[in-house]
């Protein structure tokens, strides 16, 4: 096969990919991710040369709730409804006079000061993966649903402003993509660095994405303390073979962000303290889903390595925190399992990056493709709602303690000063001074904006 650019961002070579990657390498690739990484680099070279543009060190964790938490049981409890509408939960104070949220919440409250509220968000598509695509890229879902027929956020961040540590990816997913968070016809190139191993996991930890040059093997990475010590070993033999010698620039400089120091600090959770590992919340157990009941989630360690690469110069990390989907026996499982993982998670995440000196260059935005239906449902959960939702936003420049937007009574429609996911994502543009007005030449050779609308939430800086 004649590998050519336009060829590495099809369906077809993907496949072909996934099937036949031991002929990749054999082929004297460096297998999926480095093939992806080398072509980046080469790709990244050729658009600087064009007229490229850098930024500021500025950077975005996405909290990505997949599921659709629900807006009653989080950040706008409605402890005046009818008890069908507020549900089983009450409301709490918090460090901000006037703000309440859900009482099962009690870190999360503590440090309202540092963070706000978006009461009002709605659109109009119910379905999972449609909702995905939409808070990712600004526009309504393509005929796939699954894959992106708009670039995400990401990938447009990817695109325009590279990197901030050559070292590493400038866009990485923890630990798959979702639906949304593809690069469409931006190409390959833009797409996320997919860590696949899941922090979260307790046993063996590899990164089948730091797979090297043939006759190189990872399966020695066993267990997470002997991921330093193995790349170092890999490096050596890879050295001594001559292997690095007969490789082009952009696959060494690949092969240099796999099994370089930056990459090899930025991944290893083990060099965290124990306290700080411990904060977020260490190798929660996971227990999965049942026909009657959602499963209890592990991933808060997840967070803790999302803070590490954007420390080490990645420009967005979105995170998996799947699967609020809640619609059986909701309130037993926010009360036993998401809501106080989250309330740990996300205040350590948050006072971490405040203590580092990074919120003020770190958005923070937390939230998930929709909310949950405003009443109860016959099984003690909540379903799919679009029409009003809410979301956390943290750090770039954004002042704490502000609530932005209200729902109505019961939670069920946006009452004062509606927004849209656009709004969202222009102001996450605005913070890494990318223009959401500028477009790029779909498949058809349309131009087509970045955003199709959505103006920046003042409110949140005010």
């Amino acid at each position: 096969m004649n590998l050519r650019p336009e060829h590495i961002g099809c369906p077809e070579f993907r496949r072909l990919l996934r099937a036949d990657r031991r002929g990749f390498l054999r082929a004297g690739f460096l297998g999926f991710a480095g093939l992806s990484m080398s072509n980046l680099l080469r790709f990244e070279a050729q658009a600087k040369a064009a007229g490229g543009k850098t930024s500021r060190d500025k950077s975005v964790i996405i909290l990505w709730m997949r599921g659709g938490p629900s807006q009653h049981e989080t950040w706008d409890p409605k402890p005046d409804a009818p008890q069908d509408y507020r549900g089983a939960f009450g409301a709490m104070s918090t460090s901000v006079p006037g703000i309440q949220i859900c009482d099962l919440l009690p870190m999360s409250a503590k440090i309202q000061h540092k963070y706000s509220i978006i009461r009002s968000l709605h659109h109009t598509d119910a379905g999972h993966s449609a909702g995905d695509q939409i808070m990712f890229t600004g526009y309504p879902p393509g005929q796939n649903v699954e894959q992106n027929f708009y670039p995400s956020c990401g990938s447009i961040v990817a695109k325009e402003l590279g990197h901030v540590n050559p070292k590493l990816p400038a866009y990485v997913v923890i630990p798959r993509n979702v639906p949304g968070t593809g690069p469409a016809y931006l190409g390959a190139r833009y797409a996320a660095f997919e860590t696949q191993a899941d922090p979260a996991k307790s046993g063996p930890f590899s990164i089948p994405n730091f797979s090297p040059v043939e006759g190189v093997s990872l399966d020695r990475l066993d267990e997470r303390r002997k991921l330093l010590g193995s790349f170092d070993q890999i490096r050596r033999d890879v050295d001594a073979s001559g292997i690095m010698g007969a490789m082009d620039s952009f696959q060494q400089k690949a092969w240099d962000i796999v099994s370089g120091p930056e990459a090899r600090a930025a991944f290893d959770l083990d060099a965290e303290p124990a306290g700080i590992r411990e904060r977020y919340g260490f190798m929660p157990e996971y227990v999965a889903p049942t026909p009657d009941r959602c499963g209890v989630p592990a991933w808060s360690q997840r967070m803790l390595l999302a803070r590490r690469l954007v420390e080490a110069g990645v420009r967005l990390v979105t995170v998996d925190l799947r699967w609020w989907d809640t619609h059986v026996k909701g309130y037993e499982t926010m009360r036993d399992g998401f809501l106080p993982r989250w309330d740990r998670a996300y205040t350590a995440l948050i006072e971490d990056l405040d203590q580092r000196g990074m919120l003020e260059n770190t958005m923070v935005i937390a939230w998930g493709e929709f909310g949950r239906t405003p009443r109860v449902n016959s099984t003690g959960g909540r379903d799919h709602y679009p029409n009003v939702f809410s979301a956390a936003v943290a750090g770039g420049g954004i002042k704490g303690g502000r609530v932005i937007g209200a729902s109505d009574k019961q939670g069920a429609f946006p009452a004062e000063n509606p927004k849209t996911a656009q709004d969202v994502l222009a102001t996450m543009y605005r913070h890494l001074g990318i223009d959401p007005t500028k477009t790029y030449d779909d498949h058809q050779g349309r131009p087509v904006a970045i955003l199709p609308h959505g103006t920046p939430v003042d409110e949140l800086f005010a």
